[in-house]
């Protein structure tokens, strides 16, 4: 087990491309605690791409943390996301479908649940609480309220392109040749 030298490097997780130099994913972002890339090193399971100047030290190994990393193997992704909340809201990128607003963020039966809704990517679409509320168990056309957007099952590319408008808060400058931000849109 590897000994923190001086300060921690909980600081320094490691960007996870896969075999083809690409991120794994885009949102959430791609990384691995330093511990869990100190340990795939090791494993050979990784190629260090770039690393930071931060080491750590065992009693007979010193190594710098690795910023960047890629799969030896390559993962061939998924067509299609699982559906999750967070991914109907990546696909609805983050605002509500029937009026825009992007706080306070619920999911919404198109048809309601009530009436049979099924709870899958075809009949579930972001909606605010205010808005969740006035539609309540009602049918679009009854409660007056259509979606900007009909819901649809959407791919690992699209979310992964809907991702790239969110660039998080942090990105370490070893990271940047690998990521691809779209900058001129607004999410």
């Amino acid at each position: 087990m590897l000994n923190v030298a001086m300060q921690s490097p909980e600081g320094c997780p490691a960007l996870v491309l896969n075999a083809d130099y690409r991120p794994l994913s885009y949102y959430p972002l791609s990384l691995w605690g330093w511990q869990e890339t100190v340990k795939a090193v090791f494993l050979e399971r990784v190629n260090i791409v770039s690393e930071y100047e931060r080491e750590v030290h065992s009693p007979s190994v010193a190594m710098k943390l690795p910023s960047v990393v890629s799969l030896k193997c390559y993962v061939k992704p998924a067509l299609y996301p699982a559906f999750t909340r967070f991914n109907v809201f990546l696909r609805d990128r983050f605002q509500c479908q029937y009026c825009g607003n992007k706080d306070d963020l619920t999911f919404d039966h198109l048809i309601p649940r009530s009436r049979g809704g099924m709870t899958r990517w075809d009949n579930v679409t972001t909606a605010c609480a205010p808005c969740n509320l006035a539609k309540g168990g009602k049918m679009p056309k009854i409660a007056g309220m259509f979606p900007r957007q009909n819901p649809y099952r959407p791919t690992v590319y699209e979310l992964h392109r809907n991702g790239r408008l969110f660039p998080p808060n942090y990105l370490h400058e070893s990271w940047l040749d690998y990521l691809y931000w779209d900058t001129e849109l607004e999410p």
